[in-house]
């Protein structure tokens, strides 16, 4: 409110997004930024409505204004996505796609940085194409790795040549590693992690020398810079995540040290000279240290996290404050301002300060306490913890993609294995195709027959009853045929 000037101007603009934001406009746009700050931050604030008090209407979380909007600019980002590779451009028009003249050089962040927002709309609408091409990205890499299991900063998307091949963990590549890990934590996906901890196999034993991470030629692993970014130090915080504790304090410590030489993190610093780079003095006020910060004292407890929160308070207070705002650091040897303040500030920076020192905060919920609400498929749990950041801090909480699951996937596991039971008997062979989202009233007739809407093949359709098939819990097969549900 301090920010905005007054409670009306804040009311203001809650008006306006309540009313519909039109995204038909010739506009060229960041598809990366477009995903983290629009998208994640309308599916945040739809998922998060609620609980702040406002009135949802019926059926959420699975419908509402705010979800509507984040659908919609998502679909304005998806002819990025046309690509031989499958990897974005990194530029869309919304009214009109991609320009003809677009360049297909992208960095690679910009390419594995959209599975958190795309993966959570997917789930709350029940349109599988945002998870789809979000994940085809994300492998697209993946397969593109070099030999030494390294990705470069920049790749041609529709060729796959890299364009730029310095390896590293920072800009440029940074939130493509972050992605791995909070979907593979989101989606509780085994594929997403083992492709993660396969890249920190390679960062360790290229790009790792005492606890500093340099920037490596990807093909050799031979130092290209040997320069720390301040956007690395998001790294202690997700080496955390995977329980790399005592690796993440170690790192963190070195980050600290460069804190407390300057008040602040430049963005480029040299390691061994133990200085800032030319031109890259500046200090934008960035988040990623206190973002680690957050993540190792949830993990330890240690007071030198909470030591850290308290200089960066006293020297954004001290540095940086002005009277509209916070200015950006423009050199960190002299503490000059820059006539500007990033929305990261706001949105990450601040944020993460305040997490740190509330430990009671919903956000840091364990699971002993939380919310049942009644959705169109029945109850659902939220509001029990486990909150996924994506990039830009905007929260993201896990239960809510088990809320609205159209594709009733547990009935086709049981339906599936029903026509087999008597197709064997019958000695015929028989496949059944799964009915896509769109399709799934069409009669069990039209599914045998192959007619009616779009459908997609089954992973599960052709189980030998032989083969003893894993089930859930729930659809159980017994020795004659019968099949029995825990609710029936």
């Amino acid at each position: 409110l301090q920010i905005l000037g007054n409670v009306s101007e804040f009311q203001r603009v809650v008006n306006v997004l309540q009313e519909g934001v039109d995204f038909d406009i010739d506009v060229n746009a960041s598809v990366f930024e477009t995903n983290i700050r629009v998208v994640g931050g309308l599916l945040s604030a739809h998922l998060l409505s609620k609980k702040a008090g406002v009135e949802v209407e019926v059926g959420w979380p699975c419908s509402g204004p705010l979800l509507r909007m984040a659908e919609e600019a998502a679909r304005k980002l998806l002819p990025a996505f046309q690509t031989p590779t499958g990897m974005p451009y990194g530029t869309v028009n919304l009214l009109h796609g991609v320009n003809p003249g677009e360049t297909p050089v992208t960095c690679t962040a910009g390419i594995g940085t959209f599975i958190v927002e795309f993966a959570t709309l997917s789930h709350l609408t029940g349109d599988p194409v945002f998870e789809d091409v979000a994940r085809k990205a994300l492998k697209a890499l993946w397969k593109n790795r070099s030999d030494i299991g390294l990705v470069g900063n920049h790749i041609d998307v529709i060729t796959a040549k890299w364009v730029a091949q310095d390896a590293g963990i920072g800009a440029g590549v940074d939130s493509y590693f972050e992605y791995l890990v909070k979907g593979a934590i989101l989606l509780q996906d085994k594929e997403l992690m083992s492709m993660f901890l396969e890249y920190n196999k390679a960062i360790k034993n290229y790009t790792k020398f005492d606890d500093w991470y340099l920037w490596v030629q990807m093909y050799k692993g031979t130092v290209s810079m040997p320069v720390f970014q301040s956007l690395e130090a998001y790294w202690p915080g997700l080496q955390s995540l995977i329980g790399d504790v005592d690796n993440a304090m170690r790192t963190f410590l070195n980050y600290y040290t460069v804190w407390k030489q300057f008040g602040g993190l430049p963005e480029f610093y040299n390691i061994p000279q133990g200085y800032t780079v030319d031109k890259r003095e500046g200090y934008p006020l960035r988040p990623e240290l206190i973002e680690s910060a957050m993540y190792l004292y949830r993990a330890t407890r240690d007071p030198t996290l909470l030591e850290l929160g308290r200089d960066a308070v006293e020297s954004i207070e001290k540095i940086s404050r002005v009277d509209c705002g916070f200015a950006t650091i423009k050199d960190l040897r002299d503490h000059r301002l820059d006539n500007r303040m990033e929305s990261f500030f706001l949105a990450e920076t601040v944020k993460y300060l305040y997490l740190l020192f509330d430990p009671d905060n919903f956000i840091h919920n364990d699971g002993s306490v939380f919310d049942v609400v009644i959705t169109p498929y029945g109850e659902c749990v939220l509001n029990a913890g486990g909150y996924v950041f994506n990039t830009e801090a905007h929260p993201i909480d896990p239960a809510a993609l088990h809320c609205c699951r159209k594709r009733k996937e547990e009935q086709w596991e049981v339906e599936d294995l029903l026509r087999e039971f008597y197709s064997l008997k019958k000695n015929k062979k028989f496949t059944l195709k799964r009915a896509s989202d769109h399709g799934e009233e069409e009669s069990a007739k039209d599914a045998s027959s192959g007619k009616g809407g779009e459908r997609r093949n089954s992973k599960k359709s052709s189980h030998s009853l032989l083969s003893c098939p894993s089930q859930s819990f729930n659809s159980k097969l017994a020795v004659l045929g019968q099949v029995f549900l825990d609710n029936t």
